[in-house]
């Protein structure tokens, strides 16, 4: 005789992340009080959580059709890189540097798109050699440093814009930084949701060959998500560079496990069961309050990955033991 899941255990599967947010919002306020609850700390909690929601969308559009990215945070670092010399180095205007920042980072996903879609390569395979490929290639455009204001040229020359300009610094501070989240996350959920795009996106991440036989251009759409994703990244890395006021040699490298949490998080959040913005949302949300609870309450700075690793963890068995057990349930009733 097959067994049922009882409705209310689906129910608390599904809105287990909330709920997990909500206790911690809680727990943190009984121990914490006023320091936890204070608008400067609510501030803190989003300006923490924006850089890794702009990476994790750009995870969340990567992975709505099957895909997977290992190397978009030491992407984003290159990006980091490109955005503080064409601005520092070369004296461009902020907008034109970020344009270009952006363009840029898309020329060079391609290169993940080339293994990807033409040479067959498995995306964790082909991301993770690129890891190395983005690190050496970072060091090598600034030959081995990092580039902040008032740091000579790799080629000897003086920079032509000696320090950051109030604007260029206010992308990285609130409360720009939590506008660009919250537009990154807007715009991320319109696409999947309400476009013919993102359900073919979603259609590929289901069933990738039914996707093909029902006319939908696979490989055209998976490169365009590739681009959007690159997108995100070049975004993120703006805002870390205006964040440290320099682009720091692996800067943005730290914000992988954090984005991936949030988005494994978010599949499961009111049984979306695949990547979606506003799941994305609340997963960054949960591991910010976490990280920001945890060091008000005097955790040490390096037990925090620890945590992270935790909640992805966690994540990862919430989004993958329900599809074991349908898949056992399946077989049992054959």
């Amino acid at each position: 005789m097959k067994e049922h899941t009882p409705k209310h255990a689906g129910f608390w599967m599904d809105w287990a992340a909330v709920v997990a947010l909500a206790a911690a919002v809680a727990a943190f306020a009984l121990l914490r009080g006023g320091s936890f609850l204070s608008p400067a700390n609510a501030v803190n909690i989003l300006r923490s959580m924006s850089i890794t929601t702009i990476f994790a969308i750009g995870a969340t559009i990567t992975m709505a059709p099957d895909g997977f990215d290992m190397s978009a945070c030491t992407l984003a670092t290159v990006s980091s890189f490109l955005f503080a010399s064409l601005f520092l180095w070369f004296g461009l205007p902020l907008w034109l540097s970020v344009a270009l920042t952006v363009l840029l980072t898309m020329v060079l996903y391609l290169l993940t798109m080339l293994l990807i879609l033409v040479c067959r390569v498995p995306d964790m395979l082909a991301t993770c050699a690129l890891m190395f490929v983005h690190q050496g290639l970072g060091l090598w455009w600034t030959g081995g440093g990092a580039v902040s204001a008032g740091m000579p040229t790799p080629w000897g020359t003086p920079p032509a814009r000696m320090g950051w300009t109030e604007g260029a610094l206010a992308i990285g501070a609130a409360p720009w930084c939590i506008l660009i989240m919250l537009a990154c996350v807007a715009f991320a959920f319109v696409f999947l949701q309400y476009t013919r795009h993102g359900r073919c996106l979603y259609a590929m991440g289901s069933n990738r060959t039914a996707a093909a036989y029902a006319g939908i251009a696979v490989g055209r759409y998976r490169f365009w998500a590739g681009m959007l994703t690159a997108v995100m990244v070049a975004v993120g890395a703006v805002v870390v560079c205006s964040r440290n006021g320099a682009a720091q040699i692996s800067g943005c490298d730290s914000y992988l496990m954090p984005s991936l949490a949030a988005v494994f998080v978010g599949r499961s959040v009111g049984g979306a069961e695949k990547p979606n913005a506003l799941g994305t949302l609340v997963g960054a949300a949960l591991v910010a309050v976490l990280e920001n609870g945890l060091t008000q309450m005097g955790v040490v700075y390096y037990v925090l990955p620890a945590v992270k690793g935790g909640v992805l963890a966690l994540a990862l068995v919430a989004a993958y033991l329900p599809r074991r057990r349908a898949a056992g349930a399946l077989s049992d009733g054959l």
